[in-house]
């Protein structure tokens, strides 16, 4: 059984002003954090939890933890998308399109792909920076979708959006559907399966050098809420995801073409996605710019009367400002113009308390 150390940050400060060496910066974006969580890992669960502030921190670390460490403390490069560049120093929006007729979240309203376009349109001008398009629903239960149709269904989405100057992403696991959507101008891959559903994805996500976002998942769509377990969830993901980050790399993957996802609702039950959400920081020491994706899932329902799909923008809105708060670079949401005006109030606030008295 193997045994090491990882690093949460925590204790986020308002401002780094008069603490100078006593907090550090998280990724390059807004945050400051004051203390640092070591999590004693043993074999894939936590053995002992401790709480030390940053001032020396630095001292006590091995190779391993100075790595992860200046992985937390670097700054996150643009995300290029095309020609677009998307600064990763503050929190951006990705917009959800759903080019399906059982999509969980909308029902299938914009199957049709005019529709869809429209509604992507419309995303972009209320602030979503990337527009992620998808042709498959991976809803718990889901059923796989043959590859020819989820071409047919994504392609004339993703011209028309790029054709009215968006940045778009493919959202599916399929390497032909990549290829097809990357012909037709999209220049990210959402890869729900991290690269695991097919064994060719890899190559061709190496030979165009576009980012990819590798999402944690546990089981397949059609069973994944089958009563999904963890010893501890929060360092499974994480030792999933650096696993996933090696492998990817290993294929020809550019690290700083990497993006991550703990993926909520992926094989995990309500405890799991809150417990993920509370230790969402920790992610960060793998180096890769962190993708959330919380909007609207079933979670909110839970926790709020069993409200369905249409009446989660609340909770929604909670979570992608307590993502944001712990550093994630990237929401992926359905409610662009609810989440980029919470957002920007956020921003203000950020800004307030950055800006120096005089």
């Amino acid at each position: 059984m193997t045994s090491r150390t990882l690093l949460r940050p925590t204790a986020f400060v308002d401002s780094p002003f008069g603490h100078d060496g006593k907090v550090a910066r998280l990724g390059g974006g807004l945050n400051w954090f004051a203390a640092v969580e070591l999590i004693r890992v043993d074999g894939r669960a936590r053995g002992s939890v401790e709480l030390l502030p940053v001032e020396g921190i630095e001292n006590l670390f091995d190779d391993d933890m100075a790595a992860q460490w200046e992985a937390l403390t670097s700054a996150r490069g643009p995300l290029q998308v095309g020609e677009r560049t998307i600064r990763l120093d503050q929190p951006q929006v990705m917009g959800i399109v759903n080019v399906t007729p059982d999509s969980f979240s909308d029902g299938g309203r914009f199957a049709d792909a005019a529709a869809a376009a429209n509604a992507g349109a419309d995303m972009a001008a209320d602030g979503a920076a990337i527009l992620d398009v998808g042709g498959e629903s991976t809803r718990p239960g889901a059923k796989p979708v043959w590859e020819g149709d989820e071409i047919e269904r994504v392609v004339p989405v993703i011209r028309q959006l790029v054709g009215g100057g968006s940045a778009v992403s493919v959202d599916t696991r399929k390497a032909d559907v990549m290829t097809a959507a990357l012909e037709a101008g999209a220049r990210m891959i959402n890869d729900v399966s991290a690269l695991t559903y097919d064994g060719r994805s890899a190559g061709v996500i190496a030979a165009s050098d576009v980012p990819v976002v590798l999402m944690h998942h546990k089981g397949a769509p059609e069973t994944m809420q089958d009563d999904p377990h963890y010893d501890d969830v929060l360092v499974e993901v994480y030792l999933w995801l650096e696993e996933r980050i090696a492998e990817a790399e290993q294929a020809g993957v550019r690290r700083e073409r990497i993006l991550i996802d703990p993926g909520f609702g992926f094989g995990k039950n309500v405890s799991h996605n809150l417990e993920l959400m509370n230790g969402l920081a920790l992610f960060h020491s793998l180096g890769c710019p962190l993708v959330v994706g919380a909007s609207r899932k079933r979670t909110i329902g839970a926790l709020s009367g069993e409200a369905p799909v249409e009446r989660r923008l609340g909770g929604s809105i909670a979570f992608a400002l307590k993502a944001v708060e712990q550093g994630a670079q990237l929401l992926r949401v359905h409610d662009v113009f609810e989440t980029v005006q919470a957002l920007r109030v956020w921003r203000g606030l950020r800004d307030q308390a950055l800006t120096p008295r005089v």
